[in-house]
């Protein structure tokens, strides 16, 4: 989902990448919720962290505990920073309750999202 918000919301500023520890499978409840606010991360695949693509990194942003502590060291010139988001996927409950843990994670997601993009246009030069 984090991907996808970036993708969209930081289009034209930002190129927008998602990796794990792992890789882990889009989840179809994550395609689902995207598809509620008009947004499509059905073809994202399942990618990990390699030295090669932090190499080319401004900005690290783990979303759960977990991934804040499996994350690899850093090199010195990328800007780490941690949401602590609860990982909707393993939630009991009705599939309302379910698909509305992963709403909740879809909208904190984009809030942050929004705050950290205007942060980066504001540090951006103006433009003549």
């Amino acid at each position: 989902m984090a991907e996808g918000l970036a993708r969209e919301l930081g289009k034209g500023l930002i190129e927008a990448r998602s990796a794990g520890v792992f890789a882990v499978d889009v989840q179809p409840r994550s395609i689902a919720v995207m598809q509620e606010i008009g947004m499509d991360i059905s073809q994202q695949w399942p990618k990990t962290m390699d030295e090669k693509l932090m190499r080319t990194m401004d900005y690290v942003i783990t979303l759960c505990d977990r991934g804040a502590e499996s994350c690899p060291t850093l090199p010195g010139t990328v800007r780490r920073m941690h949401w602590s988001i609860k990982d909707p996927v393993g939630f009991i409950g009705t599939e309302e309750e379910i698909m509305n843990d992963f709403r909740r994670a879809r909208d904190e997601i984009r809030e942050r999202m929004e705050l950290l993009l205007h942060t980066i246009r504001r540090q951006m030069p103006a433009r003549r």
